[in-house]
């Protein structure tokens, strides 16, 4: 939108509901997106398949890429005390919102989130929203600077369904608005108060999970149909085997004398006794046998590892279930095994860490409201990888490099180690003690005269 247009404190309600219905249009992808990760595929809505099997390969892909980039809570470093600040987002519940960014992400391609402060609170609070239901808004400078952000739901009237109205929450710098917007052409009237929130940015971030927002899975959908397909005909075969016909050349099943005007009840009692007895009487020239239709079990095998192994390796998340997976591995293998993942997690965590010093910014200008001055310039963003640690291998390098590295930077690649500064003071005192001991044991400490201590026996028996 062009920054000129744009007046935050006169908000064109015509503009906003051109800009709702531009963001509706792509809803059909972003709940086809969400259907597959809930397990609602496309192979249900065939009426024409008799069994019809969900294989979730969307949401184990999701899950494991989520939990990888950001199942670990960001830490915040920094030379400066920031302590205001760590608190400030802990208790804002900065580590569920990431969670909950991580899985939109890997879901729909982007996220957003939502930071305000509760009616009659000073602390700020950070809450998830559906890109389903929000939109970010930019200028259309080479920057693309943000000019606000729209958070909206149909508000629909059951008496007059023809007209919906959007009820819509517009945060620009340094006002919020709450709105309705009738989805009617022509002018409306403009009569909300504008409120200030004091963030001094647009309160609501916008993630991408990759420069073009591509969910994990979006790419994979049509390998995960042809999964579903072949496993559905599978599981269909297998019945129409086990449901095999029993085909009968030169005799009957049941006697004639058995049957009454052809009612067929004579064939159904013998069947039953066929099943009970498990033996069937036939004449010398007679035969039976089943009518089963022959499937290639092997090829399906075939086709079907072919077609899970295309579905993790183009979205580059791996089956951690793969026996390759298994046993005692080095760091080094397991690296290369993850190496995919771990190229897609590098991307998701650069377009994470522009988002998180947005909001960095956001709680320090807020502080700075209480006269808490925090520069969050110099404040490191950590990211931790939920992957397994092979620590004979890493207390082995560990090894190695102490003396040539700083203590404080191997302790903290201990994966156990979640304070370096901390743990160095711990082993600091630990050394003192033991030198003292040392000291002690050997002589090296002062010792009490053998005159004054025979004059003190002589002073006690006296």
């Amino acid at each position: 939108m062009p920054a000129e247009k744009f007046d935050e404190q006169n908000i064109d309600k015509q503009a906003i509901r051109h800009l709702i219905l531009k963001h509706r249009s792509g809803i059909e992808r972003l709940q086809k997106l969400e259907n597959y990760y809930e397990g609602r595929h496309q192979i249900l809505s065939d009426i024409d398949r008799e069994n019809k099997l969900v294989c979730n390969h969307a949401k184990d892909i999701a899950d494991t890429a989520s939990a990888y980039f950001i199942g670990n809570p960001v830490s915040y470093k920094a030379e400066a005390d920031i302590t205001r600040l760590t608190e400030a987002l802990e208790s804002a519940g900065s580590d569920e919102a990431d969670g909950d960014n991580g899985l939109d992400l890997s879901i729909y391609g982007r996220a957003y989130e939502y930071i305000y402060a509760k009616e009659g609170e000073t602390a700020l609070q950070i809450k998830n929203l559906s890109p389903k239901n929000t939109f970010m808004v930019y200028d259309d400078s080479i920057e693309q600077n943000e000019l606000f952000a729209v958070y909206y739901y149909a508000k629909v009237d059951s008496t007059d369904k023809a007209n919906t109205v959007y009820v819509a929450t517009i945060v620009t710098r340094n006002f919020k608005y709450i709105m309705d917007i009738q989805d009617i052409e022509g002018p409306q009237a403009f009569t909300e108060d504008a409120k200030p929130h004091f963030m001094d940015a647009v309160p609501i971030i916008e993630y991408h999970n990759n420069k073009l927002a591509i969910g994990d899975y979006e790419l994979q959908i049509p390998l995960i149909d042809a999964y579903n397909a072949l496993m559905s005909d599978r599981i269909t075969d297998k019945e129409q085997f086990i449901d095999a016909i029993l085909a009968l050349y030169g005799a009957l099943l049941s006697d004639e004398d058995d049957e009454k005007e052809g009612d067929g009840k004579g064939t159904e009692a013998a069947r039953k006794r066929l099943n009970q007895e498990k033996l069937l009487e036939l004449p010398a020239d007679a035969k039976a046998e089943y009518l089963t239709r022959t499937f290639d079990e092997a090829g399906v095998e075939i086709l079907k590892k072919a077609i899970e192994q295309d579905i993790h390796k183009f979205s580059h998340i791996p089956c951690m279930t793969d026996e390759n997976f298994g046993g005692n591995v080095s760091g080094v293998a397991m690296e290369f095994k993850l190496l995919g993942m771990e190229n897609i997690t590098k991307i998701k965590t650069r377009c994470y860490k522009k988002g998180l010093r947005k909001r960095l910014r956001i709680f320090a200008n807020f502080l700075g409201k209480k006269a808490v001055s925090i520069d969050v310039s110099g404040v490191s963003l950590v990211f931790t990888r939920a992957m397994p640690k092979n620590l004979l291998e890493i207390s082995q390098y560990v090894a190695n490099l102490w003396g040539k590295v700083s203590k404080k930077t191997l302790l903290s690649q201990v994966p156990f180690v979640y304070d370096p500064d901390e743990e160095l003071k711990a082993v600091q005192q630990e050394e003192k003690e033991n030198l003292q001991k040392q000291k002690e044991i050997f002589g090296n400490a002062p010792n009490t005269s053998p005159e004054i201590e025979g004059k003190d026996e002589e002073d006690g028996e006296a």
